[in-house]
């Protein structure tokens, strides 16, 4: 008897040497013991936790049970442990557990796991998994969310226990998983928010996208973004995220706080002094109960009254706020804030500040798109508005962009011939001066260097059969490009034939003006030619010998009648003549020196080709 009562210690000491394990047969063999009563000791064994086994092919593999103090495995592991017995009453709970759940131990030993109100493991979906045990471990992950709407994360093992009397039991081992699950999730929303800001289009708003995406990694605050405006200098709300909070600030304000205007002047100043590179971190200032530095309403630029200032925290019980600059290479493009109430802070700040960049970055690139397409809507309507026909033409020879004078010009366009070639056949239906146009083209293009001009001026045929003479001016660019430019020199050319013409008349008849002058001042009759109010405009040198002039200026400028002894007569007799009648008759003149002649006056007016009288040809001659 004495025998059967020492077969369990025997096993134990031949399976120590047998780190790999025996069957039931082999355990019977090496003890010299019935296979049957081995078998009923294992059994035992197994289930008093001192030995464990193992399927092998069809055979059970026995092995000593690797055992654990159960002191050692509750002091020396990071993580929160539970021990239950069968009606799931807490045994035993290890100083980590303690810690985290604020209870002592004689407070929850011996109670219920159901009616201990403990965080995480009370909860329904622990206890679903606690009271579905059954012999093999479950693992599970297990939210919490705090008082303070903070939530946590832990991986909970529940592992079936055997005690030293045999007793069943449960160990509930909770790993806190919350660091390792807010980097992934911290890591898998800046991923997303980079493809989203990415593909954001330009007509989205960029700023309610960020205020939200700010909520989603500090829960439960309040978040409001600025842009800056660097032309007018200040700075504008642009949104505000937060569970009412627009709508209740508008009731303190009196107004939508989103367009609300602050001036930027005073950032950069006393008792400021902020410039972008100390805006790009995250700051913290303390609002309530006293300010840690600067007030609400310093923050506010004192835009907003100071008694309005204190009732907005007082309304959203906010005790801190959060500052940072949207900031991408030196330059602002704005601020975002996050309103804190009491207990919470902001947990993940590298994360926060990586999301921020990656706005700055995406208002940057905006910013930079948006002056882009302005500066390319000013370059194209400055060249629709251009006089000239403008083309662009790429290296294969095919249209990139043609200006509205263009196809004015010659009536067709990319759409009629999207290629060179095409397009020249067009205004070149003659093959011969096909031909010498595109041999000019090429000759040109062989001779110059990228940024040199080659002037060239074409007869075309433009779509409603009219010709035309056009100046074209092309240019090689550095890529490769071509940059045309085409005048209408048509009406130029018809108007420099036609000036040519005048020019040529124009010295036919000064030559015969010429002869004329020369004729009259070579007379040896006094001649004077007046305007129509009687002016002496012109006399010969015969008209200064009888009056004892020496030079013309000395007559020119004179009123004719200057020069008569009767001069109210005289001036009757122009009057006459530059009515359209002449006179003939004798006067007595006047001398420079004061002796008197007498004289035979003709007058006769001086008529234009279109009967206009011009003025008045005196000639005397001495009597």
């Amino acid at each position: 008897m004495q025998l059967e009562q020492d077969i369990p210690e025997r096993v134990l000491r031949t399976l120590r040497f047998r780190p790999k394990g025996m069957t039931i047969t082999e355990i019977a063999k090496a003890l010299g013991v019935n296979r049957n009563s081995v078998s009923k000791h294992l059994e035992v064994m197994q289930a008093a936790g001192h030995v464990e086994s193992r399927l092998v092919g069809n055979a059970k593999v026995y092995s000593v049970a690797q055992r654990v103090p159960l002191s050692a495995f509750l002091c020396f592991t990071k993580n929160l442990i539970l021990i239950l017995d069968a009606d799931l009453t807490i045994v035993q709970a290890n100083d980590q557990c303690l810690r985290r759940f604020g209870r002592a131990k004689e407070e929850i030993v011996d109670r219920n796991i159901r009616d201990a109100d403990l965080p995480v493991v009370s909860s329904p979906e622990a206890l679903a998994v606690v009271e579905g045990l059954e012999r093999e471990q479950v693992i599970t992950d297990i939210s919490h969310r705090r008082d303070d709407g903070s939530e946590s994360f832990y991986q909970m093992q529940a592992i079936p226990t055997t005690f030293e009397d045999g007793e069943k039991g449960c160990t509930i081992v909770l790993e806190d998983t919350t660091e390792r699950k807010q980097y992934i999730r911290n890591t898998m929303l800046l991923a997303r928010t980079a493809i989203d800001l990415v593909d954001l289009p330009p007509v989205d708003d960029i700023y309610g996208y960020t205020a939200n995406r700010m909520l989603e990694l500090v829960p439960g605050a309040y978040a409001y973004i600025f842009s800056y405006d660097e032309v007018d200098r200040q700075f504008v709300i642009r949104a505000i995220a937060g569970e009412k909070f627009q709508e209740r600030l508008t009731e303190i304000l009196g107004r939508d706080p989103v367009g609300m205007v602050f001036p930027i002047n005073r950032i950069f100043d006393a008792p400021y002094h902020q410039t972008p590179l100390s805006l790009r971190g995250l700051q913290e200032f303390v609002l309530r109960p006293e300010p840690s530095s600067w007030s609400f309403y310093d923050l506010c630029f004192e835009a907003i009254p100071e008694e309005v200032c204190e009732a907005i925290l007082e309304r959203f019980d906010i005790t801190k706020i959060c500052i940072t600059g949207l900031i991408w290479r030196d330059r602002l493009y704005g601020i975002a804030g996050i309103f804190l109430p009491p207990g919470r802070e902001v947990e993940n700040r590298e994360t926060v500040e990586s999301f921020i960049r990656q706005v700055s970055i995406a208002l940057a690139r905006r910013q930079t798109a948006g002056q882009l397409r302005r500066s390319e809507a000013r370059f194209r309507n400055m060249v629709d508005s251009s006089p000239f026909g403008v083309a662009l033409i790429d290296r294969e020879r095919r249209f990139v962009y043609v200006n509205r004078r263009f196809v004015e010009i010659f009536g067709y366009g990319p759409d009629e011939a999207p290629t060179v070639t095409e397009w020249t056949r067009l205004i070149f239906p003659d093959e011969e001066v096909w031909q010498e146009a595109l041999g000019a083209w090429r000759s040109d293009l062989e001779r110059s260097v990228p940024g040199q001009v080659r002037p060239r001026t074409f007869t075309v045929r433009c779509r409603d059969g009219s010709r035309k003479m056009v100046l074209s001016r092309f240019v090689t660019l550095c890529d490769g490009t071509e940059y045309s430019t085409c005048e209408d020199i048509t009406e130029e050319t018809r108007a420099y034939h036609l000036l040519v013409a005048d020019i040529a008349d124009l010295r036919r008849r000064e030559q015969e003006l010429l002869l004329k002058d020369r004729a009259i001042a070579c007379t040896r009759r006094a001649v004077a030619l007046l305007s129509p109010d009687g002016m002496v405009t012109y006399a010969n040198a015969a008209y200064l010998a009888l009056w004892g002039y020496t030079t013309a200026d000395e007559v020119q400028g004179s009123h004719f009648s200057r020069f008569w002894a009767q001069p109210d007569e005289i001036q009757g007799i122009v009057r006459a003549v530059i009515d359209g009648g002449s006179w003939h008759g004798e006067q007595t003149g006047i001398q420079s020196d004061g002796a008197t002649f007498r004289a035979d006056l003709l007058g006769t007016p001086i008529v234009s080709h279109d009967g206009r009288v011009l003025g008045m040809m005196a000639a005397v001659t001495a009597q």
